[in-house]
């Protein structure tokens, strides 16, 4: 039984972990896109820091799905409701000439596809912790969390949960998904060490779970469940107030759990990769 899980997870990881060429052909991408962002920047005379954020600067994205996540950390003096239109003109002119598409979260932020590969630039605000005008603020702060606590053992781990999730149908924050974040599965693997480890504590699940790895509520325990009453509860390492699993609903928790189960009884690659359905 040990023997197939190790076979079945050494299998993913092959497929999944980013070859060199492809390491280095996103990675110069990246940069390239970061030198466009700041040009352009400089062009409609905005100051900011550009940064590369998400998966595929803490080196858990998979292979064949990156996507590029660019952030303009901007002043908190340019106002809120022009914050979307400000960051747009800038993304579009950085990625003139590749496929556009205007995307909305809690403001606008523009999607293009440069050589084949997908990528976010995003506004957000240079704020302190805490300091929070927009959700997007946290996410620098995620990326140097993840970065600091994540080896690179974890970070195999991470993308076989990440690959596991997508194949069961749970990966994804958005509405229309449910499911769970790429940060999430990252602070999973930070709090339970390895990607069975997860499957483990989640298959054992009678109760609601409750992570909180900073210690935020140390010895005030017990006002967890009048702050938060979801059924997960992961308590933002760098955000004691949000819990980062709010956007999992209980339809794709017992999804996981039903999985984790069936998966420690029975490895196999279908998990992964599941069969189309007809």
């Amino acid at each position: 039984m040990l023997k197939e899980l190790k076979e079945v997870c050494n299998a993913v990881l092959d497929r999944v972990s980013p070859k060199n060429e492809e390491r280095a052909k996103i990675e110069a991408l990246a940069k390239a896109l970061e030198g466009k962002v700041a040009s352009a920047m400089a062009e409609f005379g905005v100051k900011a820091k550009v940064g590369l954020e998400g998966s595929v600067a803490k080196d858990t994205w998979l292979s064949g799905e990156p996507d590029i996540d660019i952030f303009m950390r901007l002043p908190t003096s340019i106002p809120r409701k022009s914050l979307g239109e400000t960051a747009l003109k800038i993304a579009r002119k950085a990625t003139e000439g590749a496929r556009q598409v205007e995307r909305f979260a809690e403001h606008p932020y523009l999607e293009a596809f440069v050589e084949d590969v997908r990528v976010n630039i995003v506004p957000c605000y240079d704020v302190k912790p805490g300091e929070w005008l927009s959700a997007t603020d946290r996410t620098p702060y995620h990326t140097d969390y993840a970065n600091k606590r994540l080896n690179k053992q974890m970070r195999s781990e991470v993308r076989l949960l990440k690959k596991f999730m997508k194949g069961v149908g749970v990966y994804g924050a958005e509405i229309k998904i449910g499911g769970f974040s790429g940060y999430l599965c990252e602070l999973l693997v930070i709090h339970y060490g390895s990607f069975v480890n997860v499957l483990k504590a989640f298959a054992q699940h009678k109760q609601r779970i409750v992570i909180d790895i900073e210690n935020h509520y140390k010895d005030r325990e017990d006002e967890l469940p009048l702050l938060f009453n979801e059924p997960l509860v992961i308590i933002d390492p760098v955000d004691k107030g949000r819990n980062v699993a709010s956007a999992v609903q209980p339809q794709k928790l017992h999804t996981l759990i039903a999985a984790a189960c069936a998966f420690l009884e029975k490895p196999s690659l279908k998990f992964f990769y599941p069969p189309e359905t007809k």
